[in-house]
């Protein structure tokens, strides 16, 4: 049986891949072709120092995840990012606790960078850190 931090990351990643025609990895290193309409790349993060209560015995988890956004296109690469951006925050704000398995999802700001690549168009990538607030009884869970 997976655990609560496994259950909603995996749910994180199943609603990322509803952003159509964009691939979402996980947990896996940057492919040498970026796909023309970008790519996403979930990594697991942190889920930091939780909090505590007693009774019934629980950890309050702000785990940090990031997503790692990344186009590539000579033309059109920064309204391709924007708009990439701009439907990641949509499907978020469209269900913010995962159907119930989260208490609440958020996102922050990328901060984009433009990478240049050896003999192809440069990439711009950012990572967006998702925070997700939810509680366990498993301080493993």
């Amino acid at each position: 049986m997976p655990t609560t931090r496994e259950t909603i990351l995996t749910a994180l990643a199943h609603l990322l891949s509803t952003v159509p025609h964009v691939p979402v990895l996980r947990g896996e290193v940057l492919p040498e072709r970026v796909p023309p309409a970008g790519l996403m790349i979930l990594r697991d993060g942190n889920p930091g120092e939780p909090g505590v209560t007693l009774s019934p015995l629980m950890y309050h988890y702000q785990h940090r995840a990031e997503l790692e956004v990344i186009v590539q296109s000579m033309a059109r690469r920064d309204s391709l990012f924007d708009a990439l951006t701009a439907q990641i925050g949509a499907v978020i704000a469209a269900d913010r606790t995962f159907g119930g398995l989260c208490d609440w999802v958020e996102l922050e700001a990328p901060e984009p960078v433009d990478l240049p690549v050896e003999g192809g168009s440069s990439l711009k990538a950012a990572v967006v850190p998702v925070v997700l607030h939810y509680a366990t009884a498993d301080p493993l869970g």
